[in-house]
């Protein structure tokens, strides 16, 4: 773990488009308990079927989701990833690797069921952007909701 302050955690959090508008206190308390994860170029943060219940922030570094060898999409600063997994604890439906020197906050299922409860801006903003995600994927073929 890095000798990260507790406001760089903040402000870290904050530029993930789901905390945006999320209370510092709120953040602060998030800021003690997320765990923070290194990954190396090509490291596998987890592999399509693995278990999963917590979901991660990525607050430096650019990771590829995919499953084989297709890249489904690259995600980097202020994305999240895992997100599925955490809402619904069923397998990972992707592969996650660093393509560089990756840093990302990881969150706990039970934690982020308690912010959702507590702050309906953070579940607006995971809905959103699942809800995102979703339009990129269905845009290649014409469908929309």
């Amino acid at each position: 773990m890095t000798s990260e302050t507790k406001h760089d955690k903040m402000r870290r959090l904050r530029g993930s488009s789901i905390f945006a508008t999320t209370p510092d206190n709120v953040l602060a308390a998030l800021a003690d308990v997320v765990e923070e994860v290194q990954l190396a170029p090509n490291q596998q943060l987890f592999a399509k079927g693995d278990p999963g219940t917590s979901m991660f922030v990525i607050v430096a570094g650019l990771v590829r989701v995919h499953i084989g060898d297709q890249t489904v999409v690259e995600l980097t600063d202020g994305d999240i990833v895992g997100e599925l997994a955490a809402l619904d604890p069923e397998p990972r439906s992707a592969s996650v690797s660093a393509i560089d020197t990756t840093t990302l906050y990881r969150i706990e299922q039970s934690i982020l069921q308690s912010l959702m409860a507590e702050h309906p801006e953070i579940m607006h903003g995971i809905i959103k952007e699942l809800a995102h995600r979703l339009r990129i994927t269905n845009d290649p073929y014409g469908i929309s909701f």
